[in-house]
């Protein structure tokens, strides 16, 4: 299997964490932070905002199974891109909507796939999506990773992550895993 890298902020970790988990051809999906510029910061740290970072996860996939192009149509409908430093109640730097390329090729690709959502004026706005190359990428905590499967009843998962899951589930049902 060869394997690749994406790095994807859309606002909570928790919402495009648990969906990128349940594709076809996603080896693992990984909270963290990136882009800032705080040595080994915690969730406490960036939820000041004042660390630059973003809450992302990092993605190794196989593309021959799954293409950076197709991780990405599923990362845009994931979150409103639109919105700037924010997804809905979720304010803040580190909820912004950012592609971090690993390739120049993934920066290439990054920049046609915001042109195409902007020219398909799909969401009635333009793209804010930052597109940076990747820094130092900073897992979670422990108790991040996997939160919307151990933690299904807690009102923001209910609320925010499980209609943004669902969403994609209709969605993408032909790339999920079995």
């Amino acid at each position: 299997m060869a394997h690749a890298v994406a790095t994807l902020a859309g606002g909570c970790f928790w919402c495009i964490e648990t969906v990128f988990n349940r594709l076809r051809g996603v080896e693992s999906a990984v909270s963290g932070y990136m882009g800032g510029h705080t040595l080994n910061p915690t969730y406490r740290d960036i939820c000041n905002g004042d660390t630059g970072h973003a809450e992302v996860v990092q993605i190794t996939f196989d593309p021959d199974v799954i293409a950076y192009r197709e991780l990405l149509d599923v990362f845009f409908t994931l979150h409103d891109p639109t919105q700037l430093n924010r997804q809905g109640n979720d304010v803040g730097t580190q909820y912004r909507s950012a592609i971090f390329w690993h390739t120049r090729e993934q920066k290439a690709e990054a920049e046609a796939a915001i042109a195409g959502v902007n020219a398909s004026k799909q969401f009635g706005a333009p793209i804010v999506t930052e597109v940076s190359e990747a820094t130092t990428f900073y897992p979670a905590e422990d108790y991040h990773q996997g939160y919307f499967e151990q933690n299904p009843h807690q009102p923001y998962c209910q609320f925010v992550v499980a209609p943004k899951v669902a969403k994609a589930q209709a969605k993408f049902a032909a790339r999920l895993k079995d």
